[in-house]
């Protein structure tokens, strides 16, 4: 038991290479590894958007449809709403998505008007000539992301383009820092799911990268759409413990965030008398 308990109070941070975030020695080559993992991208301002957000004066484009998806918001099965989210499954509340909810943007489109690709992608996208795709798909739609933020890190697929720019390789493949300066100099865009996971608001600073598919460890970003049927890397025992173990206290928070609110407020009335 003892031992047992030692596992599960292990930080998840220190558990495999991939929950290391930017203490892992970043590969000096900007054209990725050959292990599938490539250098971070760190420090970089995200920023929230989502699956049918509305045109305003900050962010003038309408998101029912992305860079690769006119019919986005429809595929997705819905309006992604920020605010009114399930209890579990880091899911809008209203509906079951017909896509992966965890979805992320960056400022570079592959293509031009879905048809051409651009001229510089052969040279700056390392997986380009390993992925076969028909005429007018993106190599770049559907790409794995891991998002670390503080201890916390998942993943996520790369659905649209921004934020602001389309064309900004040098940052997005290259290691330059993003070109944007609106936004406190955003360069990525994070949906609600990613948000509610790793607990953070608009504005913070984050650290990401590209990830092969097979090593994409089990998460709830493989439980809607085609992730659900994407590779899943093997969990080892002891992962599955930590897994389940940190599964188990979001969902007793969750259940017992009132009690937990009111207690606390006791606790602090307690101190003043």
């Amino acid at each position: 038991m003892k031992a047992f308990l030692s596992i599960v109070t292990v930080s998840i941070v220190s558990s495999s290479l991939y929950a290391q975030g930017p203490v892992v020695k970043t590969p000096t080559a900007a054209r990725g590894s050959q292990k599938g993992i490539y250098p971070w991208r760190k420090n970089i301002t995200a920023t929230i958007f989502w699956i049918g957000e509305k045109p305003t004066e900050k962010n003038p484009t309408p998101n029912h449809a992305s860079s690769w998806d006119t019919k986005w918001q429809v595929n997705y099965g819905g309006f992604d709403d920020p605010k009114n989210r399930a209890a579990v499954g880091y899911r809008p509340a209203g509906f079951i998505p017909k896509l992966n909810p965890f979805y992320i943007a960056l400022p570079y489109n592959d293509r031009h008007n879905h048809r051409y690709i651009k001229p510089e992608v052969p040279r700056v996208i390392s997986w380009y000539h390993l992925k076969h795709v028909q005429k007018g798909q993106s190599c770049c739609k559907g790409r794995w992301v891991q998002v670390v933020w503080g201890k916390k890190y998942c993943f996520a697929q790369w659905e649209d383009c921004g934020p602001f720019h389309t064309d900004d390789w040098k940052y997005v493949f290259g290691g330059e820092r993003p070109k944007n300066q609106k936004n406190n100099g955003a360069g990525i865009d994070l949906s609600p799911a990613v948000r509610d996971y790793l607990g953070l608001k608009s504005g913070a600073k984050v650290h990401w990268r590209f990830v092969d598919e097979n090593l994409i460890p089990h998460g709830p970003w493989h439980k809607y759409g085609t992730a659900a049927k994407a590779p899943v890397k093997k969990e080892t025992e002891r992962e599955k413990y930590i897994r389940e173990m940190k599964e188990l206290r979001a969902l007793a928070a969750k259940q017992h965030a009132a009690k937990i609110a009111k207690l606390d407020a006791l606790l602090e009335q307690s101190k003043r008398r």
